[in-house]
């Protein structure tokens, strides 16, 4: 069993998360636990297969063949019950990447693209950037839960949303959608004539009584409305080999989605990036169970940590690496919030405000590194709330 309690030096790797440090938070003291990458080393069966790609020592155009794509196919029905055909994928340097091109290929100037907001920053780029609408649909914090207000999605709909660009398993808030949940989305889309473009790049971290539902598996007449996103990134720590792919059964969409990969010369992938797919989805299963458990563990971790506290409320992740903090009972704006934790208690972390006017007051926190790591950041916020 992988325990992944080893702390690997990242500094002098080119690393966002490291070597950035200082000229985004203004100190080299600060623990970053912002961007969302795993301070823990690869399956052992993927870094062979790369030693082993490097060790060949020819790098040329490279193609991905059947049996890469049989081992999505494969990763799709064993970890998620979907059965997809070959003829169904699309390779991408990223998910980004590839609704960029979605939104470029099925979606016109001046059309209305919903997004669920508080919500990963560059979906707001997907809209703006290409001279589209932004429609919100704000997420609801019941309790301590996000929930739909399918009443305000309707709504929405019904004044000529294009398409709607799904977040499951959501990032900030850590929502995984329930079957419920997604196939009234699915229903709601058919009936209105709109689109889905689905991010399910963290499909694969998804915490205990919960399970990820492809929203495309649902039924036959959503699947053909649906473009897919996902990826082996998030879940085995390969986001700099730029590997992904997308899912779609309509011929037409994906020709145009195509033609727009290539207008941009995106026409093929990375060597080293199918290289890591390949091993990952074939030998990386008991690596991702393990790292569940470390995940699990981390975020009690967190929970437990804050629950006597009044200045910090955590909302408990269902899915994703990344935990969702309210700290709006500190009152501080956010330039003072910012401020408390980066210089303060020393930690580095996602500012709410960045995902969408709604995560004001609230911090994101990546737990995907060593124990030690995650008590060291935990220490230091707790350390600071008692110095206030």
């Amino acid at each position: 069993m992988h325990t992944f309690n080893e702390v690997r030096q990242r500094t002098g790797t080119r690393s966002v998360k490291w070597d950035l440090i200082k000229s985004i938070y203004g100190s080299n003291d600060v623990l970053p636990m912002w961007v969302a990458d795993m301070d823990i080393p690869v399956p052992e069966p993927v870094r062979n297969a790369l030693v082993s790609r490097a060790e060949h020592g020819i790098f040329g155009y490279t193609v991905t063949d059947h049996l890469i794509n049989q081992s999505v196919s494969n990763w799709m029905k064993t970890r998620h019950d979907w059965e997809i055909h070959h003829s169904w994928l699309l390779y991408s340097p990223g998910v980004i990447t590839s609704l960029h091109m979605a939104v470029q290929a099925l979606t016109s100037d001046g059309d209305k693209l919903m997004i669920q907001t508080p919500v990963y920053p560059p979906f707001y780029d997907l809209v703006h950037m290409h001279n589209r609408q932004l429609v919100k649909n704000p997420l609801k914090l019941e309790g301590n839960r996000y929930t739909i207000d399918f009443e305000a999605f309707e709504a929405e709909l019904k004044q000529g949303v294009k398409a709607f660009i799904l977040c499951n398993p959501h990032n900030p808030v850590g929502r995984v959608w329930t079957e419920d949940e997604l196939r009234k989305i699915g229903e709601l889309c058919l009936k209105y004539g709109v689109l889905i473009f689905s991010d399910e790049i963290h499909a694969d971290i998804v915490y205990a009584g919960h399970k990820h539902t492809p929203i495309a598996s649902l039924s036959k007449e959503i699947n053909e409305i649906t473009i897919t996103c996902m990826s082996p990134t998030k879940s085995f720590n390969l986001a700099g080999l730029q590997v992904s792919y997308l899912i779609s059964p309509d011929k037409h969409k994906r020709e145009k989605i195509d033609k727009y990969f290539h207008m941009q010369g995106i026409k093929i992938l990375n060597t080293m990036g199918i290289t890591a797919l390949e091993a990952a989805y074939n030998d990386g299963q008991e690596w991702l169970d393990d790292l569940h458990q470390l995940l699990e563990g981390n975020k009690r971790l967190v929970e437990e940590a804050f629950e006597s506290r009044k200045e910090i409320n955590v909302i408990p992740a269902e899915g994703t690496y990344l935990i969702w903090l309210d700290c709006r009972p500190m009152k501080l704006s956010n330039d003072q919030l910012k401020k408390f934790m980066q210089e303060q208690a020393k930690v580095g972390l996602n500012d709410g405000l960045s995902f969408g006017e709604e995560g004001e007051g609230f911090m994101r926190i990546n737990i995907a590194c060593p124990r030690v790591t995650v008590e060291e950041g935990i220490n230091r916020i707790i350390k600071a709330l008692n110095e206030r």
